[in-house]
């Protein structure tokens, strides 16, 4: 019997908060644009979202007038950069309630905050080892782990998913036992949109002495995020998925955690001193983030906070459910298509997977496109869970903060055209 967790994704509200709509689309200049004569409807979310004016202004700004190299310089441009650079830290410290700033490390994207942790943390690990992931994980929170496990010796193994998409935690006291060092696993689901639950499951891993990995790539942007109450030991995500620019991820982790780990890469500004012989390492996070870091990268994710936070999360969060059950009661209209993961908008995010049909998803997706409709297909870096609902590819919509209904009502026209050309 599968069991599984199912964690509502929302807080309740006496009054839901809202977003005006209208007024955050006038803030994206790429979304007056059309595509082969209509409207562009950009439904690719969960791959990279769109920008501000904001963030792209705060990006420009610095380098027509701040541009310069950090924590290296003394003069004016140098101090000005450096202090931009560790302001973006604190804004995404604040945003994600860490216990300070020195809890985040900048890398370039969510797969190399994995790698680093795969690299610095499981370095100690030994043949007899076991690390827990999922079925439903992206190929970057897979293949770092098969490579700890070859280099190591240490075994991988994996929760199931069950046919409405959920995590399978009927063998959670098996699966995570003495052995375990560490469980990593996607907190929101790029591929079925499953908000995963993680109460159970840190609880379990603390019990064995195992740390806890959660990959936020879409959770952060989407979902109000504490990692106090998230209970992990660290979580991954990266600016391009939260209207910031890419080039730019985060690893944060509790301190004493990231303290006790080795450098990832070696070079400039990572060091505390020098010599032929030996060389000593600077503290956290300076540790981790060898050489000239993206610093313009993070000017515009500390901006793409600053307008989440203005929206507010839990807003966010709000529009994403009411588009999700409009979405998904909109396609279930039409004919043979069949959806990949939770049914229903408790307990999932903005994205949903679909087959329409048995017709192929690079099909759908260039008709779709000749009406202006961007969608994502192929299996997502997740082939293990196509695989798993024995499909080669999905074709996946996801939504966002500039989302609307009438997108929505646009994809299931474009998917009745795509039926009528296939028929």
């Amino acid at each position: 019997m599968s069991v599984v967790e199912i964690p509502t994704g929302m807080p309740q509200y006496e009054e839901a908060p809202q977003l005006d709509v209208a007024r955050i689309r006038a803030d994206f200049p790429i979304l007056s644009r059309t595509v082969g004569g209509h409207p562009l409807v950009y439904l690719d979310s969960a791959n990279t979202s769109q920008k501000p004016r904001q963030v792209l202004d705060a990006m420009r700004e610095h380098y027509e007038w701040h541009n310069a190299n950090v924590a290296r310089s003394v003069h004016t441009l140098g101090t000005e950069s450096t202090t931009a650079y560790e302001g973006a830290r604190a804004k995404v410290a604040a945003f994600i309630g860490a216990a300070s700033a020195d809890e985040i490390v900048f890398t370039k994207n969510s797969t190399e905050a994995i790698n680093l942790v795969a690299h610095a943390y499981g370095a100690r690990l030994r043949p007899g080892d076991e690390i827990v992931i999922s079925e439903m994980e992206h190929h970057s929170n897979i293949v770092p782990w098969q490579l700890l496990c070859e280099r190591t010796g240490a075994t991988l193994r994996w929760f199931n998913i069950t046919e409405a998409g959920r995590l399978d935690l009927s063998n959670l006291d098996e699966l995570v036992n003495e052995r375990t060092k560490l469980v990593s696993y996607v907190h929101m689901s790029n591929i079925l949109g499953t908000i995963n639950p993680t109460g159970a499951i840190t609880k379990r891993a603390h019990e064995v002495g195992a740390r806890v990995l959660l990959d936020c790539s879409q959770s952060v942007p989407h979902l109000p995020v504490d990692v106090a109450s998230l209970g992990a030991d660290f979580i991954a995500f990266t600016g391009h998925k939260m209207l910031g620019p890419t080039g730019i991820g985060v690893l944060w982790g509790r301190y004493e955690l990231l303290d006790g780990m080795p450098p990832f890469l070696g070079g400039g500004s990572m060091i505390e001193t020098v010599t032929l012989e030996k060389t000593t390492y600077a503290a956290v996070p300076a540790r981790f983030e060898a050489g000239t870091p993206p610093i313009v990268q993070a000017v515009g994710l500390g901006a793409a906070v600053d307008y989440l936070s203005e929206l507010g999360m839990p807003a966010v969060a709000w529009h994403e459910k009411e588009l999700v059950a409009y979405a998904l009661d909109g396609l279930s209209t039409v004919e043979g298509l069949r959806i990949f993961g939770p049914e229903t908008p408790v307990g999932r995010g903005g994205t949903i997977s679909f087959d329409l049909g048995g017709i192929h998803p690079h099909d759908v997706g260039q008709v779709l496109d000749s009406l202006g409709v961007q969608v994502r297909v192929g299996h997502h870096c997740a082939r293990p869970t196509c695989v798993r609902f024995g499909v080669p590819a999905m074709t996946r919509v996801s939504f966002y903060v500039y989302t609307t209904t009438d997108e929505v009502d646009a994809l299931v026209r474009g998917l009745e055209q795509v039926r009528k050309v296939f028929s």
